[in-house]
């Protein structure tokens, strides 16, 4: 996987995805706010979840187009940061394809598409209980100098905060 992905064994890959994510979610009040919950991470890989609620209602009674975007980005940006490296958006274009309504929950599963160098690209998926597609977001990810959390060869020092 080159000098974006450090070669790790699936177990140790999956357990450092898992600290990422932990590390992440502490810091991401916008997320907690917002009542996302993650509900798994893999290398690549994320999936955030969120009930639609009455304060995110628009002026038609369906859920804002910003948080549904919000959960996609923050699906999005769990999966890009999963290998350890600190990644930024770069670019995310929407297309949303159903409204959302009060007490939906919705679903965001991101996945890695393309990685090469300092660059990635990402679709995610926004879906309701009933499995229907509410959004599409693709999105552009840029590797900065950093790591989410130390590892045991850096130590203390090798990690960067967002």
């Amino acid at each position: 996987m080159g000098e974006h992905h450090p070669p790790l064994a699936a177990a140790e890959a999956q357990a450092l995805a898992e600290r990422v994510a932990a590390a992440m979610w502490e810091r991401d009040d916008a997320s907690q706010k917002l009542g996302m919950r993650i509900v798994r991470v893999s290398p690549g890989q994320a999936e955030l979840a969120m009930t639609v609620r009455a304060e995110m209602l628009n002026g038609h009674a369906i859920c804002h187009g910003g948080f549904i975007f919000t959960l996609a980005d923050s699906a999005f940006a769990y999966a890009c940061n999963s290998y350890n490296q600190v990644t930024v958006a770069s670019g995310c274009a929407i297309d949303f394809l159903a409204p959302a309504r009060e007490g939906d929950v919705l679903t965001a599963v991101g996945r890695e598409l393309s990685a090469s160098g300092r660059t990635g690209v990402y679709d995610i998926e926004v879906t309701n209980q009933r499995a229907e597609k509410v959004a599409l977001l693709r999105g552009k990810s840029y590797r900065i100098k950093g790591h989410v959390v130390s590892t045991d060869r850096e130590g203390a020092a090798g990690s960067r905060p967002l």
